[in-house]
């Protein structure tokens, strides 16, 4: 009998700088890491992305939420099954949830698991 080979592992990233997102099995701390971080898996598909707005001091998931923006714009979006929001700022959430809806990502805020 012919074996049926296992699917991929799924590719869950976190952006975080806090949190231990157990499901993800790469957590960037930082949004340059997180640029870094999806960079890397450009040519991929990633099947959850996980964001918090506020990364510590004055740095904000904003500068992957512009790389995910330009990547729509050029024609060439990542490829993610779905964008989970969880953060504690609930305007900054929604600006992330709004920038990248706006580009047909599928976003929604989340609890952080």
């Amino acid at each position: 009998m012919k074996e049926v080979p296992a699917p991929p592992p799924s590719v869950v990233l976190g952006i975080d700088d806090l949190r231990a997102l157990p499901r993800a099995t790469r957590i960037a701390r930082t949004s340059r890491e997180g640029v870094r971080l999806l960079e890397e898996h450009r040519s991929s598909f990633i099947d959850e992305l996980w964001l918090d707005h506020d990364l510590g001091g004055d740095d904000t998931i904003m500068p992957v939420v512009t790389l995910m923006e330009e990547a729509a714009f050029n024609g060439q979006p990542f490829r993610i099954g779905a964008v989970f929001v969880h953060s504690a700022n609930p305007i900054g959430a929604e600006t992330v949830v709004r920038s990248l809806a706006r580009w047909n990502y599928r976003v929604r805020r989340a609890a952080a698991q």
